[in-house]
């Protein structure tokens, strides 16, 4: 027996951490149960002798914003890299053009059938004409109106950085203002200097690295952010309950219900249905695709939880680096079933069952119209609200019902995001199964969290850590933890890799 082995047969084992306590998807259900009861309790103190928020609902609020600021922070970098880095990452695929249209093909697709499903539950449980018997139910102004005319306008860029200053004058006369970035203009900035790399070829190269560099940066820092998830679910959930109390939530609960009905029924029937229906495992999808819908529940945020939908979408489903570096981050700021599709159309039904008005065929029409060409609408940072507002606006509906449905949009928010994000996983694997790139080894592969082999350009294996992407401990935290070392450009080096990823496995 050599030495190493006597060694490793006397060692003691190392005790491990149960996996309730070390996995991702655990610590944020404990969040989001221990927020409720700790919202519950904030509601019950109430407020302090001089009518501010006792101190446990500040620092739930507080706990809350700051997630939320740290996610936005990284926004409009996240949004101009990879976007950048998609458009000149085509030159490396062949048929862009054609990938590039059946993207956008299955994207309208998919919400024409997202959008059909929300009218029709509209109809059939008229969620508005329940809630109008509520008299606890107190519409507010919606902090943002989309129209076509707006919408349009907004896609000239005002400056580099799509960035606007908001400024108001108080009941005292001091002046509060506050920088904020239309994130639709950025997304048209992106687009335009990442046609022009492509254009340009070789003496772009420069800043084609700098861009890919600065990316994968970019990502780590958010890897950070996202590691902090538990304590921001922690706050949002929290702050939620004291600030909308149980009662003016519970007003609304029958179109919450309705709503989340809609959203299951995309996510697991019409999915489904469409995977099966290319040929591939419906297990393998939902294994694969698990961390990143798993992230945008609590994070709320698409472009928040880009980065682990692209590796989720390239490491577990197989699509293809060059083709996920486009048709993803493409996806999470134009692909919305939930915020686009579902939620439009329920949310304008339920609105003109609010208020008494019959909608007619051509409205009806005008809802679907409105969902599958207008989802670029919901880049803008206020998302599903602007959806909301042109979606009304267009059939001329009152604009005062966005504002009944504010008050429960951070719980109706978590599973819209979780639907977008698991679309924007769905086309990509479709596209490339129909175009026959995508790798049925690798998305049909064990998934178990061991470690595997990964080649890159010279063919010399790098090992990786592999999060486990299981349904019943799918771990967005561990998703993450993947190399930045890319596939690999030579075709055999590849299919070395691949061969090894297998033996691993």
């Amino acid at each position: 027996m050599s030495a190493t082995t006597a060694t490793q047969a006397t060692a003691p084992k190392q005790r491990r951490l149960p996996r309730w306590l070390t996995s991702f998807g655990w610590q944020i259900l404990a969040a989001l149960v221990l927020g409720l009861v700790l919202g519950a309790i904030a509601l019950n103190l109430g407020p302090d002798a001089e009518g501010n928020a006792n101190g446990l609902q500040a620092t739930l609020k507080v706990l809350g914003s700051s997630y939320v600021s740290l996610l936005k922070a990284a926004v409009v970098p996240l949004i101009f890299t990879a976007i950048v880095s998609s458009i000149v990452g085509l030159r490396k695929v062949q048929n862009a053009a054609r990938l590039a249209g059946q993207t956008l093909l299955w994207f309208a697709i998919t919400a024409f059938i997202a959008v059909t499903i929300g009218i029709v539950l509209g109809v059939v449980f008229r969620p508005g004409a329940a809630a109008a018997g509520a008299t606890d139910i107190a519409p507010s102004d919606p902090y943002t109106v989309g129209t076509w005319w707006n919408f349009l306008i907004g896609l000239v860029p005002q400056n580099f950085l799509g960035l606007g200053v908001n400024a108001s004058v108080g009941d005292t006369g001091a002046i509060t203002a506050g920088a904020n970035f239309n994130v639709l203009q950025v997304i048209v900035i992106s687009v335009a200097v990442g046609i022009a790399a492509l254009k340009i070829g070789a003496k772009a190269e420069p800043f084609i690295k700098l861009t890919e560099s600065a990316l994968a940066i970019i990502q780590k820092v958010l890897w950070w952010i996202i590691r902090i998830a538990p304590l921001g679910t922690l706050g949002l959930i929290g702050n939620a309950v004291v600030e909308y109390g149980w009662d003016k939530m519970g007003s609304l609960t029958w179109f919450v219900g309705v709503l989340y009905l809609g959203l299951a029924l995309v996510l697991f029937v019409v999915y489904p249905i469409l995977v099966k229906a290319h040929g591939l495992s419906i297990r393998q999808y939902f294994s694969g695709v698990w961390p990143a819908v798993q992230l945008a529940f609590v994070s709320r945020s698409s472009i928040g939880t880009l980065p682990l939908t692209e590796r989720v979408t390239e490491r577990n489903l197989g699509v293809p680096r060059g083709y996920a570096s486009f048709a993803v981050p493409l996806g999470a700021t134009t692909k919305m079933d939930g915020c686009a599709a579902v939620y439009p159309a329920l949310a304008a039904i339920f609105v003109a069952q609010f208020f008494g008005i019959e909608l007619s065929i051509v409205q009806y029409l005008l809802i679907v119209l409105v969902s599958v060409v207008g989802s670029a609408a919901t880049a803008g940072t206020t998302g599903a609200t602007v959806m909301l507002t042109l979606t009304l606006s267009t059939l001329g509906l009152p604009l005062e019902g966005v504002g009944l449905l504010l008050a429960i949009d951070p719980i109706i928010d978590m599973g819209r995001t979780a639907l977008n994000v698991a679309g924007q996983a769905l086309v990509p694997t479709i596209v490339a199964k129909r175009e026959g790139i995508l790798d049925l080894d690798l998305y049909n592969a064990p998934r178990k969290g061991v470690a595997f082999d990964n080649a890159d350009a010279d063919g010399e294996a790098v090992s990786n850590e592999v999060a486990s992407t299981s349904t019943e401990s799918a771990s967005a935290g561990e998703a993450l933890e993947v190399s930045e070392e890319d596939r690999g450009s030579a075709d055999a080096a590849e299919t070395e890799g691949r061969e090894e990823v297998l033996a691993s496995r």
